[in-house]
């Protein structure tokens, strides 16, 4: 199954067990989009991509690894 942008609680899982030392609360949106991207089940056009989205996915993730 591929993920979208959209899919930010999937997303947000996937980089919590993908990235363990990476903190998620002082990524920059550069690093985070481009983290979200080499992510295997991740298909989807970087263009869809804004700072909502990223700003969603950060939350997600920094509340996956709480």
């Amino acid at each position: 199954m591929s993920m979208k942008w959209t899919d930010v609680l999937d997303i947000g899982i996937e980089l919590a067990d993908k990235y363990p030392d990476t903190d998620p609360v002082h990524i920059n949106f550069v690093d985070l989009r481009d983290k979200v991207m080499s992510l295997d089940d991740f298909d989807d056009d970087p263009k869809r991509c804004g700072e909502k989205i990223l700003e969603a996915i950060q939350a997600a993730w920094m509340e996956e690894r709480d």
